[in-house]
């Protein structure tokens, strides 16, 4: 892939796995608090948060903005699940912490990877639909020196694949969008939308991937990889051989 200027990756289920001990389950939270029957109404454990594509500007202007956003849907779920008035605070607050104690471990083929894309002169990005602190994860995993650019959605006001959050991306990398590549597990976020945005884009179909069935067929400006490995076959920058004066 040449002209290449900036590889940005996903974070979850590309960079990086969940890892036990997992968050808490929710059913177990409503039922020591006696709330066994609202638990069961609650549904999914994730599907409060913002959906794929969601736009939130108005929520967005700063954490504790952001934090109210996210703590007032839970509070509007549990209400309308029949949790009492009495209950809500201390039900949310525990909620809030559970969804939030993930506990990440790179994919071995991350440090490596990275190391190799920025020694070639790339820029290395992450852009991810995740809480306010993505900065702080990618940190806890390691990775802070091995990124220059980090987009998440909490801060930039959408959620993949809004088109808000690329466009941000990549006034963040500074470059035009036919030369960054966008590698991710999630098919609309990480590779529709990025070719949307003008940008070229990488399919990670990982073997213990966490998203299941098959791969789609590939449209066109894509590519698909089964491990990050493989991007150091096709991916060139300016500091490789022949490259303008060298790096270093």
């Amino acid at each position: 892939m040449d002209g290449i200027g900036a590889v940005v990756f996903d974070f979850y289920g590309t960079l990086v796995r969940m890892v036990e001990p997992l968050p808490p389950d929710h059913h177990g939270i409503f039922a020591r608090r006696g709330l066994a029957d609202q638990g069961e109404l609650w549904g999914d454990q994730w599907s409060v948060g913002p959906g794929e594509g969601e736009e939130h500007t108005a929520h967005s202007a700063d954490e504790a903005a952001y934090t109210a956003w996210e703590r007032g849907r839970l509070r509007r779920r549990a209400q309308s699940c029949g949790v009492p008035e009495e209950a809500l605070d201390e039900l949310v607050d525990e909620l809030d912490r559970a969804m939030k104690a993930v506990r990440l471990e790179l994919f071995p083929d991350v440090p490596g990877v990275l190391a190799a894309l920025r020694n070639r002169g790339l820029l290395v990005g992450v852009c991810s639909n995740w809480f306010w602190n993505l900065e702080e994860h990618v940190e806890e995993t390691g990775l802070g020196g091995s990124v220059d650019v980090m987009v998440g959605s909490a801060r930039a006001g959408a959620r993949k694949p809004h088109p808000l959050i690329y466009r941000e991306l990549l006034d963040r990398c500074a470059l035009p969008p036919g030369r960054v590549l966008f590698v991710g597990d999630m098919w609309v976020p990480d590779v529709l939308g990025p070719l949307a945005a003008g940008m070229r884009a990488v399919h990670v179909h990982r073997p213990d991937r966490a998203v299941e069935g098959a791969a789609p067929p590939l449209p066109a400006g894509a590519a698909r990889i089964t491990d990050l490995r493989d991007l150091l076959t096709g991916v060139t920058g300016p500091c490789d051989a022949g490259g303008p004066g060298g790096c270093g």
